[in-house]
């Protein structure tokens, strides 16, 4: 009876039970109910578990660009979560570690591409002991199920509700923590150019992430409980999948239309990159001669485009004013500025005939690339790799937003397109659409600039606005409110484009109700855990 004990617990009563069709199970008395041996123990032995975790790691990059297989991630996940079923915390916490350290030394490796492979392991390290962390929430809410939960409904559906939320709310502390946090590769991110992604309109990235998590749960469950013969556990999963592929994009309203120019230079713009002063201006000026003459509404530069502060140069004030005087429209360019001591990453509308210059400040700039927190510490542990950052930015707090001739125009700068609450105070604010600049020169042959651009293909169809993504060294694209590729230039081309962009007014209900479905799978989730472990102790 020893082995028994061992399975389903020192402290529950097992037995034997016949039965006219099965000649001998084990069942363990859970709560005052028999639950069969199988629910009670971890679907792996914990050696499977772990190279099933590793493979299932390693393939969830596969969903996300540059391959963008999306359905692999639905795969990845549904065994990543059978792993942790049954497991302790301390196994959970292994089994989460080498699924998180899998999937982002994988999906992170462009963050080593100049800089080496300490900024890449640190990052990927730090992001897989979270994620680990994560796991034992999950692990937990599978073990307290078998005990409180007494049915099969009970499991095939309010456990993968659960487990989805506790996934999502790991995806949030993740994105928000340490220093501002990193939420790149939310789940929901790897289905940008699946059937599902029109259904981000109603939920936002959060909810997406949820669902997808929610069904491979549910997939689990179902193959846990009924050992894959009971098609009824699929009833939830399947309803879920229906909903995502039925549900139409949210319609915005049209509100016309706005003739962009934009502009890749493929100038020198990386860290390493040989760059006399007024490279990157010379670069962007040059591949933008092609425009002059051509209609546009506004002419658009990518982050970095302008590498001089024309707020206090001279001689950088007279070539935008010239550049814009030539091609009849207003820039939106990119440069570091220093306003009252401090440094910032600004966008500036550039008036075509003098004026007022409307600023952005970049809301996020990046931890270790644009700024170092903890300066004395990390000092120490890499001085030479921190002395490679040349100035500290500033976060920005002034609106993601400028006006441009009474059309609005939402912003965000590189990093700030994957924080949710840049794109939404954009269209809160007014914005009919986006331009989006960035900066990839540090990327070049890596799959980054791939991965940014699907945040930029995901957030028109969440909003149901048109959005202009312009990177100094490629790729950079121009996109419908519906996530239809319009135009597009291929990476370390220099080149300029025109396109015209759908306006749009109204909110997405994924941006009126994004932070609250965030808070409510957070309140909901962790609540109904610690509810749950109350019941199984009962």
């Amino acid at each position: 009876m020893k082995s028994l004990e061992d399975e389903c617990g020192r402290k529950k009563d097992c037995s034997m039970v016949s039965s006219p069709t099965i000649t001998t199970t084990t069942s363990c008395r859970l709560g005052g109910a028999r639950q069969p041996a199988h629910l009670t123990q971890p679907v792996l032995p914990l050696g499977w578990a772990v190279v099933t975790s590793a493979l299932a790691g390693l393939a969830l990059d596969t969903a996300f660009p540059e391959l963008g297989w999306w359905p692999i991630a639905l795969v990845s996940v549904t065994l990543a979560l059978i792993a942790l079923t049954g497991r302790r915390a301390g196994g959970a916490l292994l089994v989460g570690l080498v699924y998180g350290g899998a999937f982002y030394v994988t999906h992170l490796s462009w963050a080593g591409r100049f800089l080496g492979p300490l900024p890449w392991l640190g990052l990927a390290g730090v992001q897989a002991l979270l994620f680990a962390v994560g796991a034992v929430p999950i692990a937990l809410a599978f073990r307290w199920s078998t005990r409180a939960l007494r049915g099969r409904w009970g499991q095939v559906v309010v456990v993968p509700l659960l487990v989805g939320g506790l996934w999502t709310l790991r995806e949030t502390v993740m994105g928000s923590w340490p220093y501002g946090g990193f939420p790149w590769a939310r789940l929901g991110m790897s289905q940008a150019t699946s059937p599902f992604a029109e259904a981000v309109s109603w939920v936002g990235v959060t909810g997406m992430s949820f669902m997808i998590a929610t069904v491979c749960a549910g997939i689990g469950q179902w193959w846990r409980v009924g050992r894959g013969r009971d098609w009824r556990g699929l009833v939830m999963p399947a309803a879920v999948i229906g909903l995502l592929l039925v549900v139409p994009q949210f319609p915005t309203t049209p509100a016309g239309e706005l003739t962009v120019g934009w502009v890749q230079g493929n100038g020198p713009a990386g860290y390493f990159d040989a760059a006399a002063p007024g490279a990157m201006l010379t670069a962007q000026t040059a591949a933008s001669i092609p425009l002059i003459g051509q209609p546009v509404d506004v002419l658009v530069w990518p982050e970095g485009g302008v590498d001089s502060d024309p707020l206090n140069d001279a001689g950088t004030d007279a070539a935008l004013d010239e550049l814009s005087r030539q091609a009849s429209a207003p820039l939106l360019v990119n440069a570091a500025t220093r306003r009252g001591g401090n440094t910032y990453n600004t966008s500036l509308l550039w008036p075509a005939a003098g004026g007022v210059v409307q600023l952005f400040d970049k809301a996020n700039p990046v931890p270790f690339g644009e700024y170092v927190p903890d300066l004395w510490f990390y000092q120490r542990i890499a001085p030479d790799l921190i002395g490679l950052i040349g100035r500290e930015y500033t976060p920005g707090t002034n609106s993601p937003y400028v006006s441009l001739n009474g059309v609005g125009v939402g912003l965000a700068i590189c990093f700030d397109v994957i924080f949710d609450d840049v794109i939404w105070r954009g269209a809160q604010d007014g914005a009919q659409l986006y331009l989006l600049q960035s900066n990839n020169g540090d990327f070049r042959g890596t799959d980054e600039n791939l991965q940014q651009a699907a945040f930029a293909r995901m957030r028109a169809i969440e909003t149901g606005r048109g959005v202009v993504n312009v990177s100094t060294t490629g790729t950079s694209q121009a996109f419908a409110p519906d996530g239809t590729l319009l135009d597009e230039l291929p990476a370390d081309t220099a080149g300029a484009r025109v396109t015209t962009i759908p306006l749009r007014t109204g909110l997405t209900p994924a941006v009126a109700l994004g932070p609250w479905l965030a808070g409510l799978l957070a309140t909901t989730s962790l609540p109904g855990l610690l509810l749950l472990g109350f019941a199984a102790r009962r």
